[in-house]
């Protein structure tokens, strides 16, 4: 199949002529609630992975399938008709979204979008579904539009991302022959601000969480009777955790940074370009100033180039109305790190373990168990993907594109690069205030529309591109 002459112009006046019926499609996306962290769920998670199914089947894709995994499934499809020479890319995204509590924060039920001012409120309309659906309607304009495709595209998209990475991650493994590429496009990540300033993301950070408990006595203690003597499995616990970072949130672990790459000049010079604000990013988030951080970096540099440790949650003996004066049995935390290239998570895990087995006391017994792990990942600013992709975001957005790396994780992302050496570029269009993972997650429909533009002419120019030129070197 081959595309009519003037094919990006057609892909393009497409999208233009079909525009409130895409809208009224991602309205139909968008009410599928697809909680992937919530059992009750799983009915319909699962009839949101069929609907991608049925959408890329409909517009013209090729052999679209669910795949079952060990919890939700994932949704894979190709279209590889566009000739000998143009190259071959992979297309993820993620259908599942965060759970929408606190339900009474929002203004609007989260699963029945709502538009004010040119935006979509909505849970998934910036992560990931509305990113998702932005490279259904750009693939559907090529096919519909303009007869075929410029590049043979495979999609990938699954519905786990929000819950845990090991299905992804061993299909990764078990189908490389569905993931055969010249590298891999993500659209799971943001825009430099909120005024449509475009960003290419070319790093995330890796992952590591853990449950650590602490057993003390066989059960709740009455601590007037034995304060003083049997030692109190929380007053432990935090004294663990107080001691893993120092004042400036350097984490104490040793060995910890023994693998992590140093920033080049010319990713400091990319930070230094981004738009930043730290009196406006801390007013945002409702504190009086950041946190004082690693010497020698910026703010906006440990946000996403840097390694960091966090309590993300406790737990322990009585907190009801009143009080009960006991000595705790046990006290539980969860704990995460975010790592950046070129830390391992499973090294990490280790030496967590093995330092809190080490620095607690002999009076009480330590548990420390793997929950979470992902790997960072990081692309080469020069690879030529990137500059390609930077031409067709200035050409849709009217700005040159910004460089950043972000301080999330898509495990996914490390998976496809160490196991099958792709590389991926990350072109995000969510606002990077869009209440993602919160209340009232919001998107501008300017960065739909501009989304979609993006995508049609970065096709366009990875069509023009040979496929031999854009493979890993």
């Amino acid at each position: 199949m081959t595309t009519t002459e003037h094919g990006v112009d057609d892909a393009l006046a497409y999208l233009r002529a079909h525009a409130d019926e895409h809208l009224s499609a991602l309205d139909d996306f968008l009410r599928i609630p697809s909680i992937s962290a919530d059992p009750t769920m799983k009915g319909e998670v699962r009839r949101a992975a069929q609907w991608v199914a049925d959408e890329l089947t409909r517009i013209g894709a090729e052999h679209a399938r669910l795949h079952d995994t060990s919890s939700h499934p994932i949704v894979t499809a190709d279209w590889l008709h566009a000739g000998p020479g143009a190259p071959t890319v992979v297309v993820y995204c993620h259908y599942d979204v965060q759970p929408p509590d606190p339900l009474d924060e929002w203004v609007h039920p989260p699963f029945e979008p709502r538009y004010e001012n040119d935006t979509v409120y909505a849970r998934g309309s910036g992560d990931d579904k509305g990113q998702l659906f932005m490279h259904l309607k750009a693939a559907e304009a090529w096919l519909q539009g303009a007869g075929g495709l410029p590049v043979n595209l495979r999609f990938f998209f699954e519905g786990d991302e929000e819950h845990e990475s090991e299905p992804s991650e061993t299909f990764v493994k078990t189908h490389p022959d569905l993931l055969a590429a010249d590298f891999c496009v993500v659209s799971d990540s943001d825009m430099a601000d909120d005024e449509g300033t475009p960003a290419i993301t070319y790093g995330l950070r890796g992952i590591a969480y853990w449950d650590v408990k602490v057993l003390g006595p066989f059960q709740d203690l009455h601590s007037g009777q034995y304060g003083g003597g049997a030692d109190n499995p929380a007053n432990v616990l935090v004294r663990l955790l107080a001691s893993l970072t120092d004042g400036h949130g350097h984490v104490t672990i040793p060995g910890f940074y023994d693998r992590v790459s140093d920033l080049s000049a010319t990713e400091h010079a990319a930070y230094a370009a981004l738009p930043f604000d730290e009196e406006d990013w801390a007013s945002r988030i409702g504190v009086s100033a950041p946190m004082d951080g690693e010497a020698g970096f910026t703010l906006l540099e440990r946000l996403s180039a840097r390694p960091t440790f966090d309590i993300n949650g406790l737990s322990s003996g009585y907190s009801g109305e009143g009080s009960k004066t006991i000595i705790p049995a046990h006290a539980a935390a969860k704990i995460s790190t975010r790592l950046v290239p070129d830390q391992d998570h499973h090294e990490i895990e280790q030496l967590m373990n093995d330092h809190l087995r080490r620095i607690a006391p002999p009076t009480v017994r330590v548990e420390v168990k793997a929950i979470q792990g992902g790997q960072p990942a990081i692309t080469p600013l020069d690879h030529p993907a990137c500059r390609l992709a930077a031409r067709a975001l200035e050409q849709a957005f009217g700005k040159a594109p910004l460089f950043h790396r972000s301080g999330g994780s898509i495990p996914v992302v490390a998976a496809m690069e160490s196991v099958l050496g792709l590389p991926s570029v990350m072109v995000g269009f969510a606002s990077p205030n869009g209440n993602f993972h919160a209340p009232n997650e919001w998107m501008p429909l300017a960065n739909y529309r501009g989304g979609m533009d993006a995508l049609v002419r970065f096709w366009d120019e990875l069509g023009r591109a040979s496929g031999t030129a854009l493979g890993p070197e």
